[in-house]
């Protein structure tokens, strides 16, 4: 069983590995950053269950957003449709599209680079979610004719790295 005090030290394995100070917990074991200006990234450590969750803001969807918006996400949300193991959930005051991703502490831990280089991918994926969504509610399409999230952008988020 993992204790706080592992997540602690883990989370500060993160700190030193990325060079990014940061990825500090509170008093409650959430870490909440802002990325790039565009996304804010929490962890937030559960203790019962020894995972971290992963949640990140992708994109706040207007009162008057098309059915093809919703029924993506719920292709995704059902089917695990270019989600890459996560899914999305909107929050339902900000009507703001929120990516979930659980990570085992474990398994993180024995990997810090791993665990690192997966929350670039997963900032990856959110641009391709954002792009969709855009796409939906400019009336571009259901985002078929932009990359699958299964194959990660080039550009990518290094703001893990020092």
């Amino acid at each position: 069983m993992v204790s706080k005090e592992d997540y602690l030290k883990f989370m500060s394995e993160v700190r030193k590995v990325s060079g990014v100070d940061t990825l500090t917990p509170d008093e409650t074991g959430l870490v909440s950053i802002r990325v790039d200006d565009a996304y804010n990234v929490n962890l937030q450590f559960v203790e019962a269950t020894g995972k971290i969750l992963c949640f990140v803001e992708v994109v706040q969807l207007p009162p008057d957003a098309p059915k093809t918006v919703y029924r993506d996400l719920l292709v995704g949300g059902l089917f695990g449709k270019d989600t890459a193991g996560g899914h999305f959930t909107i929050e339902p005051e900000t009507e703001t599209v929120v990516y979930n991703f659980n990570f085992d502490l474990d398994r993180a831990a024995r990997d810090v680079e791993e665990f690192i280089a997966t929350l670039e991918k997963i900032l990856q994926l959110c641009d391709i979610w954002a792009e969709r969504i855009k796409a939906n509610l400019t009336g571009g399409g259901n985002g078929e004719h932009l990359e699958s999230a299964n194959a990660f952008h080039e550009h990518g988020h290094e703001i893990f790295r020092a």
